[in-house]
């Protein structure tokens, strides 16, 4: 290895955050409460471990500041610590967070929430996402009679539960006469999910995210309603990301198609924990007590309708209407891929750092000198990243970026593309990644 490659790879170091890392895989499986933020998405030794985050900057334990994207998993889209998100749960804080009847707030997030999506017309609140689309499915199940899930196979995450886990690579422990009744369609294909149904007449419902990094093509989204209604089964819009950041009413507002369920997160809440399950009255009410028929045992959680999260998520609605907080993400988005695809393209790897997806909702793909995609090339950018200060799984922004964030990013970017060229220059990104290259989330052995 050569002094220039040497000086590269010890350039910037976290000790701090690797001690920390080392506590938390003595205690927690995987060193995280979530696979997407585990060491092994990051360079190694190279995975900062938070003090804290405030707007769209975060703080490591190393006391290094990074301008962050994607932050909480495009959980935290007004930034860390909004201010009129902060002021709603402190005003219930000291009113007691969970009591033994309702409170008066889940009325009043309902009916803000269905103002908000007028697609649906009843909700049930909860803390995470995997609960609200595995209670989708039960109730797709419930009215329809029928067992077989059908799921997106373009789509990289729906639930913790047997459902969708058992079709991944981290299937164990999962029968297979569970995994037997989940079958896949791909995004775009109505042809193929026509047969599909043909083909197994026993499927409950069509899971899928609305939008992907790609817009729908003309007419999918319509042609899928209308197959869903010719086969009979449920059609259920996975809405946890884009949600807020398509439009305040979620991609079924943008797109005008509305499915018959749909499940929200992450945007919701701005970090706090509150999900939700909306869609139309005559099947969410059989998880209710006003019908006749055998009750659906919906959601009931004991933390679902805690009224510091519930708070959380009036600020988020009323701020994103009120703010045009779409229309901010959008903005700045779109600042950012320019930015990036200028700065890749002027150094020459325009072909291989690859910005895809709605200007809301951006993410990179780093290819090889084949073009084909490379994790090793991802270590070696994401390395570049951390070191100028940028903290950047995904491009996903925060209404919290200003516009010196985005060009000092790109100004990072560009110095991490040079380096990109250099490697690619040399046909390998080994003396560039100073360790192991990241990781898959879903694979079968560590």
């Amino acid at each position: 290895m050569d002094t220039e490659h040497t000086e590269e790879s010890k350039e910037f170091l976290l000790p701090r955050s690797r001690q920390a890392n080392e506590r938390l895989h003595a205690l927690i499986p995987g060193g995280a409460h979530t696979y997407a933020k585990g060491d092994d998405q990051y360079p190694e030794n190279l995975a900062p471990v938070i003090s804290h985050g405030r707007g769209a900057h975060v703080w490591d334990v190393d006391g290094n500041r990074y301008i962050e994207y994607g932050s909480g998993l495009r959980s935290v889209s007004l930034g860390h610590a909004h201010p009129r998100v902060i002021e709603a749960v402190r005003r219930e804080l000291d009113r007691g967070s969970n009591f033994v009847r309702p409170s008066i707030l889940e009325v009043e997030a309902a009916e803000l929430f269905l103002a908000t999506v007028p697609t649906a017309e009843m909700v049930k609140f909860a803390k995470n996402g995997s609960d609200a689309t595995t209670a989708a499915v039960r109730l797709a199940r419930a009215v329809t009679g029928r067992p077989r899930v059908a799921l997106c196979a373009d789509h990289p995450f729906f639930s913790v539960d047997d459902w969708f886990i058992g079709t991944t690579p981290m299937s164990a422990g999962i029968p297979e006469a569970t995994t037997e009744l989940t079958v896949a369609f791909p995004y775009g294909d109505l042809a193929a999910t026509d047969e599909l149904l043909t083909r197994y007449q026993d499927v409950a419902c069509l899971i899928l995210e609305p939008a992907t990094h790609t817009e729908p093509p003309p007419g999918y989204l319509a042609g899928l309603r209308e197959l869903a209604d010719r086969h009979g089964c449920v059609l259920i819009f996975d809405e946890m990301i884009t949600g807020f950041r398509w439009s305040e009413a979620g991609a079924q507002g943008l797109y005008g198609v509305v499915p018959d369920l749909s499940t929200f997160g992450k945007a919701l809440g701005n970090g706090f924990a509150v999900s939700a399950l909306a869609g139309r009255r005559d099947l969410m009410e059989r998880g209710g007590l006003r019908h006749s028929h055998d009750r659906v045992f919906l959601l009931s959680t004991t933390h679902g309708a805690e009224t510091h999260s519930l708070a959380a998520a009036m600020a988020v609605l009323t701020t994103y209407v009120e703010e045009g907080i779409t229309a901010r993400l959008h903005a700045l988005g779109e600042r950012l891929a320019a930015g990036v695809r200028d700065a890749a393209a002027s150094m020459g790897v325009g072909d291989h750092l690859v910005v895809r997806g709605r200007a809301s909702n951006l993410v990179f793909a780093t290819l090889d000198q084949n073009r084909q995609s490379s994790q090793q090339y991802r270590t070696l950018f994401l390395r570049r990243l951390l070191a100028g200060g940028v903290l950047a799984p995904s491009f996903v922004v925060s209404s919290a970026l200003t516009d010196a964030d985005i060009d000092r990013t790109v100004d990072v970017v560009a110095q991490a593309c040079a380096v990109y060229r250099k490697a690619l220059d040399a046909s390998d990104p080994t003396p560039w990644l100073a360790g192991r290259p990241v990781k898959p989330v879903f694979r079968r052995l560590r």
